[in-house]
């Protein structure tokens, strides 16, 4: 046997089994995609560690998993070659064998079923099942022992208390219609890494007013250019390089909290929130960035944004992130507070919503009421790390980057 594991590359994130794509008799070679896994970040494709058959599934669809765990196993090609030699020269043997297999079933049954089956002494011949591709669910053995233990009681005695359907409980009266909708598990682990993130960091946030004139000007005159060099010239590739020159003056924004130390980190990998819609959203990572020119970011944004709205991102397009933007704006806030840091992260910049204002500027020693493209950009510090003097530092010099664009001239 093969032991199919969860991946160890997850950087100690919990997943969950979101659908089996094999089944246990299912002949697979080696690499083909077996079960898909849904973090809070990625749905991402295990795949066969060799050639055989799928023997068994341990963790079904809906389980949790985390690194190391074992999903299934799997019957290697030798294995299945001298089983089928032996089924060949011994038939009435290979017969028997056959029959056992049918009548416990256990290669195609999860574990919660398999106990239950065994503990009331089931029949599986006799079960329906109602699961993915008609696999046997828990569900299905409950209702087979309820009939099974109506059809055997005299009459006006009660069920087994254990087997038993459970009674339905009126739900309290109120006023109007409600829907319950189950939570999505990407949904699910969202929320237990956010709270898991303010429970442990406290969270501290700043908030700049900032002008986006020069970068609007700028992308008007480059945008055909940088499309022609296959790459969408977005306002999120100028705040990627604005906040890798940033760090230059608060080079701790760019780190990780751990108990026992924090890591600064000379390279700038800096995830940008995606949102997918109602499943919530992925956090994409645009490694290096402060090796990269304005063309590069672009470029690595128009990948990694197109393949995560396709569903087609892979664990190592999420991993290593140092910083966060959240681009919150785009679906019309002004500000958020807090904007929870993504752990270990130190902190996580915002960017409202952009708009036209009236402000007062100085030109030539005179005040003058201009209408300027202004929005709010804030940095939500882990306040264990860095302080007011750093956060404001790095939000200075991030602004400046962004309404003196471009520095060089």
């Amino acid at each position: 046997m093969i032991d199919i594991l969860v991946p160890f590359e997850q950087e100690g994130t919990k997943a969950i089994v979101r659908s089996w794509l094999k089944q246990p008799g299912d002949r697979v070679s080696l690499n083909d995609p077996l079960v898909e896994l849904e973090t809070d970040k990625v749905t991402q494709e295990v795949p066969s560690p060799g050639d055989g058959i799928l023997d068994l599934i341990l963790l079904d669809a809906g389980a949790e998993a985390v690194p190391g765990d074992i999903l299934g196993r799997l019957r290697s090609a030798d294995a299945v070659v001298a089983a089928e030699t032996a089924e060949v020269a011994s038939p009435q043997a290979a017969a028997r064998g056959a029959a056992a297999a049918l009548s416990l079933g256990e290669p195609h049954l999860s574990p919660a079923v398999r106990r239950a089956v065994r503990q009331h002494d089931v029949d599986v011949a006799a079960l329906t099942g109602t699961g993915r591709g008609g696999r046997i669910t828990r569900a299905d053995v409950n209702h087979y022992l309820v009939e099974r233990d109506r059809a055997r009681a005299p009459v006006g005695s009660a069920p087994d208390p254990q087997v038993a359907a459970p009674a339905t409980v009126a739900a309290p009266s109120a006023a109007g219609s409600i829907r319950s909708l189950p939570h999505d598990r990407m949904r699910l682990a969202i929320a237990q890494n956010m709270l898991n993130s303010v429970t442990v960091a406290p969270h501290v946030t700043a908030v700049f007013e900032c002008d986006f004139g020069a970068i609007m000007a700028h992308r008007a005159r480059h945008k055909s250019d940088f499309q022609k060099a296959g790459a969408n010239l977005t306002f999120t590739a100028y705040l990627i390089a604005a906040s890798a020159e940033a760090m230059k003056v608060a080079p701790a924004i760019n780190s990780r909290w751990y108990d026992d130390r924090l890591d600064i980190y000379d390279d700038i990998n800096i995830g940008v929130g995606t949102a997918l819609g109602d499943k919530g959203l992925v956090v994409p990572v645009v490694g290096q960035a402060q090796e990269l020119s304005l063309l590069g970011i672009a470029k690595r944004l128009t990948d990694l944004t197109g393949r995560a709205r396709e569903g087609k991102l892979t664990p190592q397009d999420i991993r290593g992130g140092t910083f966060t933007i959240s681009n919150h704006g785009v679906s019309g806030s002004l500000f958020a507070t807090p904007i929870i840091i993504a752990q270990p992260q130190s902190a996580i910049l915002g960017v409202g919503k952009l708009e036209k204002r009236v402000v007062v500027r100085e030109v030539g020693g005179a005040d003058t009421i201009q209408m300027r493209p202004l929005c709010y950009v804030s940095l939500t510090i882990d306040h264990r790390v860095v302080d007011g003097h750093q956060t404001n530092l790095w939000l200075s010099r991030f602004v400046e980057v962004i309404e003196r664009w471009p520095l060089d001239g």
